[in-house]
């Protein structure tokens, strides 16, 4: 009845192995063919598409935190429609052998899921949780140069260069 075997899991391993060197072989490239300009700009912090401005507590738009949720929605729904997707076929075997509706039953519980996540999806298009209009990012734009030259002239103003009027 024990029909476990340890090469039943060899492709899985062998898909990290592969992951794992492919990740590994694009830092190495990188690293020795890459070009090596390090201007402010690059060595920036990258912060969700939002220029790193400003003090730490400032409040971000409740788009950021829109994508964020509508991202773990879809995250989930691919967390749960692998294992189904890979137990489906066994599940409508059984149903034949045994009689029992498993495969209709799991069926049924996916369907209700993903009707979930159509609502989830549709919630979040009425919002507008995707329409990032060209006024939104150039207001935003406009923002951090805004706040840019105003940490300029902020360093001007408190350093040893200020003139005598």
């Amino acid at each position: 009845m024990n029909d476990f075997s340890l090469m039943d899991y060899a492709p899985i391993g062998i898909m990290f192995l592969v992951a794992v060197g492919f990740a590994v072989s694009q830092i190495l490239v990188t690293q020795l063919i890459g070009p090596r300009k390090r201007t402010a700009t690059k060595l920036m912090p990258y912060e969700c598409g939002k220029d790193p401005v400003g003090g730490a507590r400032d409040r971000f738009s409740i788009k950021f935190y829109v994508v964020a949720v509508t991202f773990l929605l879809f995250d989930l729904e691919i967390l749960f429609m692998v294992p189904f997707a890979v137990a489906f076929k066994r599940l409508l075997g059984l149903e034949q052998v045994a009689g029992i509706p498993y495969g209709t039953i799991a069926f049924v519980g996916i369907m209700a899921f993903l009707v979930t996540v159509v609502v989830g999806l549709i919630y979040d298009w009425k919002k507008g949780a995707f329409e990032w209009s060209t006024q939104a990012r150039a207001s935003a734009k406009a923002q951090a140069i805004a706040l840019r030259k105003g940490k300029k002239h902020e360093h001007l103003d408190h350093g040893n260069f200020r003139q005598a009027a």
